[in-house]
């Protein structure tokens, strides 16, 4: 048994692999047993395997997901699970999987099973039996005796070794820091737990007695909500005096307080001006709803009230509002001479709640075909995407280019942003999620832009983030390549590819030429010679051009198997300084016989040696 810290709490588990296989098919588990306390957040991991071909045929997995209950025979996804909406995430690369679930109920406790498909006719694999999830909340016991009066925190879960804790009364911190609590305990207080460092998945508020006291329980931990959209803040709450005045705050506000001990009501806070409402309901229930959220938003939420000289303080954790924006995320890039072929992703880091549609604007029109997360389109330079929830619209800063026309490599370049502020704005400028410089009125300049420049850009004025402005910086070709095929001698009659190679934007064309011709001898990537010949020896090279310029390949010999040379790339430099290589051995052979003939004496004395 072991334990960590997860990015939503404790997450306590046995460390077992479990494997399922069976003929090359199989799933692995990292851990068996997991057991995480509620309103945290969990990952359950694990790798599967299967064969990379069957009967020819290459294997693709085209599904993955993990399932707790069947529908009818088939599984049933937990992102299609009502219960689960909002609040899992399945992350899968090179073959290992994660599910992510946050805001964990105790309900959720079950054996977890991964699944995947592929397109084999038999090509479906369940891991099974899974990983099993208990989910449990830390409780407050009574363990009073007739002697004395204490508490105790306890929990399903085996806490690490000697954890410290916290304890509230009545909303306020206590000094007491272990398992159980013994003070002077009044009919009217309540009392919580929590583990040390781990405050904001605290025990529910539990009156000793089981009398009426003062408390106040939230109905969310935590919330995730998507700018420009409205969220509700709820909890309930109960008094065992008559309560005189009620407000929510947020501690994160305290700045602006007169008192920074005295918490102020969201609604006579500037920055919620127009946009806070309290609804209050029969039974103690509260409700904050904030509208047309702002990422400055995202903040703890308290509510506290009043009864007559009692105060509830409530330095317990209230609920964490998240607020995020959509993204434009660019997954796959192909240039063409033209345009630039690309797969776009909306993203958040908060998952919906349900199925959700999305909506697609490009230059401003919106996109009547596509809603779903994924767009793929061709896109031309300064083409302006944006993607939202649909029904949930916002109004987002406008972005430009200038030039406008196309961009090329070496000249200068102006990103600007602006919006309907005033006063003016504060302007960032990013390049997914890298922080550019930003000078007067918005602007980020580049004196000189490069091809690395290329890509998606985005700009924020206060609160709110612009479209995504697709930057392609077109360049002439680079050096181009040369490759034959076959790459071992090449014999007569046999057939033979040059394949010319070039990293350009827009996309090149090819041409070829044989050296001392001034006509080409072939055109596009791939130059095929299908029967060579010895009249087919000699210096290639090829032509890379697009509009922007163009730039010639290093001459490549090729010659039949056999000759004195063989394949190989060589520059005009390298066959001149091989002719006066050869050219100087044979000087130095015709002078070493003259040198013999002028020398008869030696010549004669090294005969006789040679005889003795």
């Amino acid at each position: 048994m072991g334990f960590k810290v997860a990015a939503g709490g404790l997450v306590f588990l046995l460390s077992v692999s479990v494997i399922q296989s069976q003929y090359g098919w199989g799933v692995t588990f990292t851990s068996t047993n997991i057991c995480a306390l509620k309103g945290s957040s969990v990952e359950l991991h694990c790798t599967y395997r299967h064969p990379s071909t069957m009967n020819g045929r290459v294997t693709v997995v085209e599904k993955t997901f993990w399932f707790t209950k069947m529908g009818g025979s088939e599984p049933v996804d937990l992102s299609t699970d009502a219960e689960y909406a909002g609040r899992v995430q399945n992350r899968c690369y090179e073959k290992s999987c994660t599910l992510r679930i946050t805001d964990l109920r105790e309900s959720d406790s079950a054996e977890y099973m991964f699944r995947f498909i592929t397109n084999q006719q038999v090509g479906r694999f369940t891991g099974s039996p899974g990983v099993t999830l208990s989910v449990t909340a830390l409780q407050v016991k009574d363990t009073s005796s007739f002697f004395s009066t204490a508490l105790s925190c306890h929990s399903d879960c085996r806490l690490p070794d000697n954890p410290s804790y916290v304890w509230y009364k009545n909303g306020q911190k206590t000094e007491s820091k272990t398992s159980s609590y013994s003070d002077y305990i009044s009919p009217g207080d309540s009392y919580v737990c929590a583990v040390e460092g781990h405050e904001d998945f605290h025990s529910p508020p539990v009156c000793v007695g089981g009398q009426s006291c003062n408390r106040v329980t939230y109905t969310h931990r935590s919330i995730c909500a998507l700018k420009g959209s409205s969220v509700n803040i709820s909890s309930t709450y109960s008094s065992s005096g008559s309560i005189t005045s009620k407000l929510w705050f947020s501690p994160e506000r305290s700045h602006q307080w007169v008192y920074q001990s005295q918490p102020e009501d969201l609604s006579e806070d500037p920055q919620y001006a127009g946009r806070v409402q309290v609804l209050e309901t029969e039974g103690g229930r509260s409700t904050l709803r904030i509208t047309e959220l702002t990422e400055r938003d995202s903040a703890q939420y308290h509510f506290k009230f009043t009864a007559g000289s009692f105060d509830w303080r409530s330095s317990l954790p209230g609920t964490t509002l998240t607020v995020t924006a959509l993204q434009v995320q660019e997954t796959t890039t192909t240039h063409h001479q033209l345009y630039t072929e690309a797969e776009l992703k909306c993203h958040s880091s908060c998952s919906p709640a349900g199925r959700l549609s999305f909506v697609w604007f490009k230059n401003g029109q919106k996109n009547m075909t596509e809603e779903t997360s994924s767009y793929k389109d061709n896109f031309y330079p300064g083409d302006k995407i944006s993607c939202a929830f649909k029904g949930h619209p916002s109004k987002l800063p406008s972005v430009s280019v200038s030039p406008s026309a196309e961009i090329v490599e070496g000249s200068s370049v102006n990103l600007t942003c602006s919006s309907e502020a005033n006063p003016a704005a504060t302007y960032t400028w990013y390049k997914e999620d890298q922080v550019l410089p930003v000078g007067s009125a918005g602007i980020h300049h580049f004196t000189s832009i490069r091809s690395e420049d290329s890509g998606i850009y985005y700009c924020t004025s206060e609160d709110q983030r612009s479209e995504s402005l697709l930057i392609d910086v077109q360049y002439a070709p680079r050096l181009p390549s040369v490759s034959v095929s076959p790459s071992a001698e090449i014999v007569e009659g046999s057939s033979v590819n040059l394949t010319c190679s070039s990293d350009a934007n827009p996309a090149a064309n090819y041409t070829w030429y044989k050296e001392d011709e001034d006509s080409p001898t072939a055109s596009g990537q791939i130059f095929t010679i299908t029967d060579f010949r010895a009249e087919h020896s000699g210096n290639y090279y090829c032509k890379a051009r697009n509009k922007i310029g163009f730039k010639k390949s290093a001459l490549y010999l090729i010659v039949l198997a056999g000759s004195w040379i063989f394949p190989v790339a060589l520059s005009i430099t390298a066959v001149v300084l091989l002719v006066i290589l050869v050219c100087v051995l044979l000087w130095m052979r015709t002078r070493g016989e003259a040198a013999m003939e002028d020398s008869p004496a030696i010549y004669s004395t090294v005969n006789k040696t040679q005889r003795v």
